[in-house]
């Protein structure tokens, strides 16, 4: 009598902790279809009146540096700018100490920005320093439309000749 109260009892415990078991379990959700898929627009990316990939001479580019920069598209309406980052490839001249011969190096100042234009400690610095052979670049920019979606804009390069 006592081995079969313990055996009913087991199985009944069992069934208890199985049926749990099995409540527990998530039916699979049908995976969703996309929805329609998002074209992001034809946007380009200005400074000043300057787009693209572009040689500007020294002056030219000590005067775009100080205006914001703008993500428009192909019917002028403006974008959102989230951040961008910026880099500025500098060349100076080294000197070898034991022959006394001097030769180009160049170096790279970058960082990110929320907005624009760049800082006033950065137009500063580019503006006394731009020579030939110097780049500045505008790149990883990102972008919002009306609906509050992100986007990267086109980069914009301008090399100084």
């Amino acid at each position: 009598m006592q081995k079969k109260f313990y055996l009913s009892y087991s199985l009944f415990a069992l069934f208890l902790l199985c049926s749990n078991v099995m409540l527990a379990q998530q039916p699979v959700k049908p995976v969703a279809s996309p929805g329609a898929k998002y074209k992001k627009p034809l946007a380009k990316s200005w400074l000043g009146k300057v787009t693209g990939n572009i040689s500007l001479n020294a002056d030219e580019a000590r005067q775009l540096i100080t205006l914001p920069l703008k993500i428009t598209d192909d019917k002028n309406v403006d974008y959102l700018i989230s951040s961008y980052q910026f880099a500025y490839k500098r060349i100076g001249v080294t000197e070898d100490e034991a022959t006394g011969k001097t030769s180009a190096q160049s170096d790279m100042a970058a960082d990110r920005f929320t907005s624009t234009p760049l800082p006033a400690v950065w137009q500063k610095n580019i503006i006394e320093g731009l020579h030939k052979g110097e780049e500045l670049y505008f790149f990883d920019i990102i972008v919002f439309d009306k609906q509050g979606r992100r986007f990267f804009a086109p980069e914009l390069k301008i090399t100084i000749q």
